[in-house]
């Protein structure tokens, strides 16, 4: 498994590294494309699609991101879309999660399905105005998903229970614990304030998510952190509810070692679009 995981983790870099770091954003905002297809086909087999469906379920999320492409919703101020992609990730999001896996079953699948498309061209589309933005904006909130994750695994780990008796969702994911989201965000705190002193000191051309916050108001800085590492805990939490309810491990097997793409990136899904809602209102 270990040598699977790093073989899938060394194919995957040296294809996305030097698309990230291409002059041009097409390359990076291609290859996550097609990525991103095949996370809608593995959603549309979560929830109950055999391979036909599923498949068409993916072209339909294809085509509406290069809908989106060809139209040049990438260039657009897109504020009133990531406000409300926002407001809905945080209330929907909630609303499952409070329902527990039993109350996924009773969500309409087509509204599953449209709900599933929405998010994932949602992310999509917010990263790729991440990437026009610059790559260290860009990398400031995918930074920030991959330290809140870390950091909560080895809090979790380390003082797991230790603090509070119960578990954070266990009949969703019984591995979680609030310590573990607590040490995440303490280690996401600790990224921003390091990352824009950072871009201050070295004058960077393009500021992070954190230095363009930060140059409004520090506190707001910092509260943007903590409402981002809670969000990206929700979006793997719907993930794991949604595995759950199919009776699933993994998303799929796309990614040995690794499980599927959504897998991947679950904890992406809120964080992007609402990264580009504070953006956005500052």
């Amino acid at each position: 498994m270990l040598k699977q995981r790093i073989i899938t983790a060394i194919i995957l870099l040296a294809i996305l590294l030097p698309a990230l770091f291409w002059p041009s954003p097409v390359p990076f905002v291609a290859v996550v494309l097609v990525l991103l297809t095949a996370g809608a086909w593995e959603w549309g087999r979560l929830n109950g699609l055999r391979q036909g469906a599923a498949l068409a379920l993916a072209a339909a999320c294809l085509l509406l991101c290069l809908a989106s492409w060809r139209f040049g919703l990438f260039e657009r101020r897109l504020s009133g879309l990531w406000i409300a992609g926002g407001a809905l990730w945080v209330l929907v999001g909630g609303l499952l999660l409070q329902r527990g896996v039993a109350g996924w079953a009773a969500v309409p699948r087509p509204l599953r399905l449209a709900g599933g498309v929405l998010a994932l061209w949602m992310a999509w589309l917010a990263l790729a105005q991440a990437r026009m933005i610059g790559i260290n904006f860009l990398l400031s909130v995918l930074v920030l998903v991959w330290v809140a994750d870390i950091a909560a695994y080895f809090a979790g780990k380390a003082f797991g229970l230790k603090f509070t008796r119960g578990k954070l969702a266990p009949a969703i994911s019984p591995g979680k614990s609030w310590e573990g989201v607590w040490g995440g965000m303490i280690g996401v705190l600790a990224l921003g304030v390091a990352w824009a002193l950072a871009d201050r000191a070295l004058q960077a051309q393009v500021p992070s998510l954190y230095s363009r916050l930060a140059a409004h108001n520090w506190g707001l800085m910092l509260l943007a952190c903590v409402f981002l590492t809670a969000m990206s805990v929700v979006g793997d939490l719907v993930e794991s509810l949604v595995k759950r309810s199919a009776g699933a491990k993994d998303s799929s097997g796309l990614l040995p070692g690794h499980g599927g793409v959504l897998d991947r990136v679950d904890a992406m899904l809120p964080a992007l679009p609402l990264a580009m809602m504070l953006v956005s209102l500052v």
